[in-house]
């Protein structure tokens, strides 16, 4: 930790309080008030007390901890770094970490650690700054951060900065699932993908094990019929997989499930494929090749909604932002600007 740790802004006094940095992240994602993308991209916001979250988990036998270690003691920022070692210990640590009020809070981890750790922070005023180190990433993607360890640490204030709001969806509680927060949810096909590459597969190989689950799963995929309520009005549509999401990234940079997909709208997208035939993949893959994203596709279709209720007969397994769940019906609502992430400065 560093023994002489520097103000939040270099500009001036008033910038360097704590107040000024939360008032400022409000302006931002707001849309109001006098920090607009171009001072925030000229100024990077720095903060000067920050948590780290660590996965020690993710990763592919990657050095961390001395790229961090360099970053934060070049940066003068004053830092406590807390390593999960069980399940909810993310979350512990972020509600932890905004209890103490610190500046920002980073977070090194897959998707799953990400959304464990975004959970811990919902409505607060605090930043998350992702340090993607999983397999997939996919949302560190749609927010433009870099796979990069060490330009992704830079945003915590060694370059050009701003602050996003987000929102998340809500899965309401049942008989067999707890009520929690996510970010994607799939019912169906990428449910059987995800419970075929398993987490040793994934370390080992990395998106690889998903490729091979896909391979293993698209051979005969089952067909059911989604019952859906999508603020209020009923929709059924048979497929092999209906998808909850607040984010369009499949992980490669340019291409997206849909360019209508807006993680700040305050909206949740449902998407049902329908098939995966060979002429459907194809028309898919020429879809995504021409216009990057999927939703051209015919056998694609898409909804928005801001609650969802859906059904799947016969029932498919469900997965939420990467872990299994108990199966049977989702409820489902927007939590609009939930949470606050620090992103590359828009050029």
């Amino acid at each position: 930790m560093s023994d002489q740790p520097s103000a939040i802004s270099s500009d001036s006094a008033e910038q360097n309080t704590p107040a000024t940095i939360v008032d400022r992240v409000k302006q931002f994602v707001s849309g109001s008030g006098a920090a607009t993308p171009q001072e925030v991209s000229a100024v990077p916001i720095k903060f000067k007390h920050v948590h780290i979250i660590i996965n020690p988990a993710s990763g592919q036998d990657d050095l961390i901890l001395p790229t961090l270690n360099r970053i934060l003691q070049d940066l003068d920022i004053e830092w406590e770094m807390f390593i999960t070692k069980q399940s909810g210990d993310a979350r512990r640590f972020a509600e932890a970490a905004v209890a103490a009020g610190v500046d920002a809070i980073a977070a090194y981890g897959g998707d799953g650690t990400i959304l464990d750790v975004a959970s811990g922070m919902r409505d607060s005023e605090i930043p998350l700054v992702i340090l993607p180190g999983g397999t997939a990433n996919v949302l560190s993607v749609e927010l433009g951060i870099s796979r990069d360890l060490t330009a992704a640490a830079m945003l915590l204030g060694g370059a050009p900065n701003a602050i996003r709001g987000i929102d998340m969806g809500l899965l309401l509680a049942d008989d067999n699932n707890v009520e929690q927060v996510f970010f994607h949810l799939g019912i169906g096909l990428e449910a059987n993908m995800n419970d075929s590459a398993d987490r040793e597969a994934k370390a080992r190989s990395g998106i690889m094990a998903y490729v091979t689950a896909a391979l293993k799963n698209l051979s005969n995929p089952p067909t059911s019929r989604y019952t859906m309520m999508l603020d209020g009005e009923q929709v059924e549509v048979d497929g092999i997989n209906c998808m909850v999401t607040n984010f369009g990234s499949l992980g490669v940079a340019g291409l997206t499930l849909s360019h209508a997909i807006d993680m700040s709208d305050g909206m949740m997208d449902v998407i049902v494929f329908q098939d995966a035939n060979i002429g459907s993949l194809l028309a898919a893959a020429a879809s995504a090749v021409t216009a990057g994203e999927l939703a051209q596709a015919e056998t694609l279709l898409q909804w928005q909604a801001r609650e969802v209720i859906i059904s799947a007969e016969p029932i498919q397994k469900v997965v939420v932002d990467g872990e299994l769940i108990v199966p049977g019906p989702v409820t489902a609502r927007i939590l609009p600007n939930a949470l606050r992430v620090v992103v590359p400065a828009p050029v």
